[in-house]
């Protein structure tokens, strides 16, 4: 078995609490513009980058779907829930620092765009224990694509079996498993169905937990 030498995490609802707000803001944004969306659709969003977002929108309601000027509006909306503060998620300081001390690799791969990345990174304090920001944009394909953990894994220079990813959603999974890490799932707004299960490493409760796994 590869010796682990790289934790990699998701952002949102994995190290941060905005899950919560997407699941709110995406049907706002969609009602806004005379769409509707169900509390199912929303979820299904979490962590679903570029092509398949668009694709997805497209399908739910038609080719003519505007979908730059509904996710401009949504972005809106989050930067209004956000305005008091983000909320890190339990044992997210403890983990991060116990890597830190430890000796692991630690990169951060998400769906976000790198600007609001590191804007998000910078105003919770957390810049100084990451190696990588890996954005989705930076690759072809977004989560539930591979692509994002192959590309963090040649970034940190390691083999993706030496890496842990740390997701809390379906589409995150899926990706971190394509790609052949060690997929961890942190269930944040749902616990993973049977699909999904079998592609886990592990299901922890907590992000301290992780170190029980290293």
């Amino acid at each position: 078995m590869s010796k682990i030498k790289a934790v990699i995490f998701d952002l949102d609802g994995t190290l941060i609490d905005t899950e919560k707000y997407y699941r709110i803001n995406w049907p706002k944004a969609v009602r806004h513009f005379g769409y509707d969306m169900s509390d199912e659709q929303a979820l299904y969003l979490r962590s679903l980058g570029r092509p398949f977002s668009v694709q997805t929108f497209r399908k739910w309601y038609g080719e003519d779907f505007d979908y730059e000027k509904v996710r401009e509006y949504r972005k809106q909306l989050m930067e209004e829930s956000l305005k008091d503060g983000i909320e890190l998620k339990p044992g997210c300081v403890e983990i991060l620092t116990y890597l830190r001390e430890h000796g692991y690799i630690t990169a951060i791969a998400t769906a976000n765009d790198l600007e609001r990345t590191r804007r998000y990174v910078k105003r919770i304090g957390l810049e100084r224990y990451f190696d990588k920001l890996i954005s989705a944009h930076m690759v072809k394909e977004g989560k539930p694509s591979p692509d994002i953990y192959a590309y963090a894994c040649r970034e940190l220079g390691i083999a993706p079996e030496e890496a842990i990813a740390v997701e809390d959603s379906p589409n995150g999974i899926k990706s971190a498993y394509a790609a052949g890490c060690k997929a961890v799932m942190v269930p944040d707004q749902t616990e993973p169905d049977d699909e999904i299960r079998q592609m886990l490493y592990a299901r922890i409760d907590v992000l301290t937990d992780i170190e029980k796994l290293l």
